[in-house]
């Protein structure tokens, strides 16, 4: 996996911006895909592959890079085994497990709300 630039707007953003909690709570689930990553590994462990099965749009760049980001914040685990060709499956923490209801409320607003709305 590629490494995030130590000096990058995102790197500074991400150590810096944690006096508020909400904010904090943003940075970690923030982005495209890392809400439906989480709602997807919600149903159990999946593998890189099932992944980017689930979730079309996503590029494997982006999908390596928001897993990455998502193990360094304690939200998900990854685990590889020495197998070749090689298994890594991804699967949530209780952190990850926590913000479930988060996603789901979030969910429900949006599905009350789209209608309402020109987006979508």
């Amino acid at each position: 996996m590629e490494r995030i630039k130590e000096n990058s707007t995102n790197n500074h953003n991400r150590k810096f911006l944690t006096t508020c909690d909400m904010t904090y709570a943003i940075q970690l689930i923030g982005g495209r895909w890392k809400l439906l990553i989480l709602t997807h590994l919600s149903k159990g462990k999946l593998r890189f592959g099932e992944l980017n099965k689930k979730i079309p749009h996503i590029t494997e760049r982006m999908l390596t890079l928001q897993l990455k980001e998502m193990a360094e914040d304690n939200l998900i685990t990854r685990k590889v085994y020495a197998e070749v060709p090689p298994k890594v499956e991804y699967e949530l923490t209780v952190l990850g497990t926590e913000l479930i209801p988060v996603c789901l409320q979030l969910s429900d607003w949006g599905t009350k709300h789209r209608a309402a709305t020109s987006i979508g």
